[in-house]
This record gives structure tokens, C-alpha cells and sequence, in this order.
């Protein structure tokens, strides 16, 4: 059989990205509204969006960012300690809120204001799941004393499943998933649990930090594991499952901020996601399953209608550049200076 040449798939979206703000913004905004109808906006900026109305001045940046673009952000709320299930209730209710996130304190970057213990937001998973807002999370513990390529596991075990066993009418999804065991239980829980998945968690184990060197643009958070996992995690992305659809958790530093003594964790994929994902789907044999992954399970999870528009991905290689424009010395995209199979071309 003749490798299909193009590919034709429902306007996709994104259900886990993160945009900055102020110059950066300006700088990213554009990949993702390029590619993406609608985009799942992370909240953890400084300070962090915890209220509808820094939400909605939120989203107006975006929009300003984006001039005549037709791309929706779908804004969330950052849970605290403190978070208020009234103000959830109001911004969800309004339109304004999409979802909440669940960070545990300190996991990633800008979390120092996150969850300490599930128990202190118990009021608010209670108001949540009962108006049917869904709950984001962030699936990694925090204590020092869980080697870090154990964390998303662990955090499975200790957290993710008494909270769904809890709040079984929550609806949750577990961003990011990049182990085995977390792709297990939400394949292995109801309706109510899904799951996003990273074009880098499809492409790289824990092996590309280490090439001949410390790489701080394949360091992210949650860390690329074992290639066993890296498997598993396509296995799950590639299967028809409805539970799992596309998240990019496309996140932009500048690169004097990752190349330093302390660099920042996540990885800029929002310039070539869907030729990365493309890739992934058909090194498994899956390209007809790209379609209901990256454009119809995350809508119908969330209740949104599905994009009425069409996309076209072309067999074209595609040479990713080392760099791209942004602030302080620009940004390195995920794949650089890589050759990618398929190019993105545009609404059909």
C-alpha cells in the first residue's frame, strides 16, 4: 500500500498549553493560534490566575496578541489552598473558567502558590463536581523523598486514586501522562478520567537529556522516563481510546533561562506539534487515528462541539530551525535542528 501523501483531519485543538504573558506572549501566541481552533491556557503565571477576573484580563491579552485570528483561549483557574468555590462556581457558570488546575506546590515552574493537600480543596472538588467543571492535574508529588523519575507514579498511587475514588463524578484529566501506571489507571477508570499527551512524550525518553551532555531543551516536567514508558504512552495515545487526546504542554522559555546553572523545565513544541505528532501516530501505524486524537476526543471530554473547519498535513520534509524569534536570544523549538516528514499546511 502507497504512504498516503496528505492528510486531511477536523481543525484540531490544544488541551494543555502554556502562553506566558507580556513579551513572550506576544512572541508564542501565534504558533499555537496557527494550528489550533481552541487552546486549554494554563494559569500559573506570576502572580497566578485565581480569580475570573484576572482570567478575563488574561484572555483579552491573548486576544490582543492575536489580531483578526479566529483562536479561542479557554482560560483556567489556579487552585490554592484557599480556593474559593464561589468565585469557581461564578467564572464557570459565566463562561469564563473552562476548568481548574491542580499543581501540587512546587512541582513545576511558578507552583510555589499550588495545592499543599488535596484535603484543603475539598470544598471546591465538591462545588466543582457538582456543576460538572472539570479538574486539571498536575501528576506529581512533591516530596524530596521520591526519586523524580518516580513521581508521576507515586503520585498516582498516593493521590490520583483515592481523589477518583472520592469524587467519582469529577470529571478529571491527568495532564501530561508519561508513565506507564498513570496510562493504566485511566484506561483502567471510568468515563470521567482522561488523559492529554505530549508530543514529547510520544518522541524522547530520559536519554535525550543526556546525549553526549546535559540537554536542558529536552528537560521538562513532568521528566521524560524509560523508553518502556515512552512505549506505553504511545500504545495509550495511539489506541482509539477516547480517554486520551491532545495536550502539547508546549512551554516557552528564552534560552538563557533554560542554559543556566538552574535551568527552567519545558519544552517549546508549539511551532511544529502537529508534524510531531503526525510522526509518532505513523511510526505506530496509526495515522487514521490521528484525527478523532488530536480533534474529537478532548471536545466531546469537554462537552464543546467539534470544529467545523478542516486542516491539511502534507508528506513534505520539514527542516526545524535552532532557533526561532522571542525574546532575549529567541527560543529553541522542540526538534531542532531535526528533519520532520510532515508539514502543516494550512486550512483546506
Amino acid at each position: 500500500m502507497a504512504e498516503p501523501t496528505r492528510l486531511v483531519i477536523r481543525r484540531p485543538d490544544d488541551w494543555h498549553v502554556h502562553v506566558r504573558d507580556g513579551a513572550m506572549l506576544e512572541a508564542v501566541a501565534g504558533f499555537t493560534a496557527r494550528q489550533f481552533a481552541r487552546a486549554i491556557v494554563m494559569p500559573n503565571l506570576d502572580p497566578p490566575i485565581t480569580t475570573a477576573g484576572a482570567a478575563s484580563a488574561y484572555r483579552e491579552r491573548i486576544r490582543a496578541a492575536l489580531p483578526g485570528s479566529d483562536f479561542t483561549a479557554l482560560m483556567t483557574c489556579y487552585l490554592t489552598d484557599s480556593a474559593d468555590p464561589r468565585e469557581l462556581a461564578s467564572g464557570f457558570e459565566s463562561g469564563v473558567f473552562a476548568a481548574a488546575k491542580l499543581y501540587p506546590a512546587h512541582a513545576t515552574t511558578n507552583s510555589a502558590f499550588g495545592v499543599t493537600a488535596v484535603r484543603n480543596i475539598r470544598p471546591a472538588l465538591e462545588a466543582m463536581q457538582g456543576i460538572g467543571m472539570p479538574l486539571l492535574v498536575h501528576g506529581e508529588v512533591t516530596d524530596p523523598d521520591v526519586d523524580v523519575f518516580d513521581r508521576e507514579k507515586v503520585f498516582v498511587e498516593r493521590v490520583f486514586a483515592p481523589l477518583v475514588r472520592d469524587f467519582p463524578g469529577l470529571k478529571t484529566v491527568f495532564e501530561h501522562v508519561s508513565t506507564k501506571e498513570a496510562c493504566d489507571f485511566v484506561l483502567g477508570s471510568g468515563p470521567n478520567v482522561a488523559a492529554t499527551v505530549t508530543p514529547h512524550h510520544l518522541a524522547i525518553n530520559r536519554n535525550a537529556m543526556f546525549a553526549g551532555g546535559f540537554r536542558p531543551h529536552s528537560y521538562c516536567l513532568p521528566v521524560a522516563k524509560r523508553e518502556e514508558h515512552r512505549l506505553a504512552v504511545r500504545r495509550a495515545a495511539t489506541s482509539g481510546s477516547p480517554k486520551f487526546f491532545l495536550g502539547t504542554d508546549s512551554a516557552p522559555h528564552v534560552v538563557e533561562r533554560k542554559q543556566s546553572a538552574c535551568g527552567c523545565a519545558g519544552i517549546f513544541n508549539a511551532p511544529f506539534a502537529l508534524e510531531s505528532y503526525a510522526a509518532a501516530f505513523e511510526e505506530e501505524g496509526a495515522l487514521d487515528r490521528l484525527e478523532a486524537f488530536a480533534s474529537e476526543n478532548g471536545a466531546r471530554f469537554y462537552g464543546s462541539p467539534l470544529n467545523e473547519g478542516r486542516i491539511v498535513l502534507e508528506r513534505v520534509a520539514v527542516a526545524v530551525p535552532d532557533t526561532v524569534a522571542g525574546p532575549g536570544d529567541g527560543l529553541v523549538p522542540f526538534h531542532a535542528g531535526e528533519t520532520l516528514e510532515w508539514r502543516f499546511a494550512g486550512a483546506e
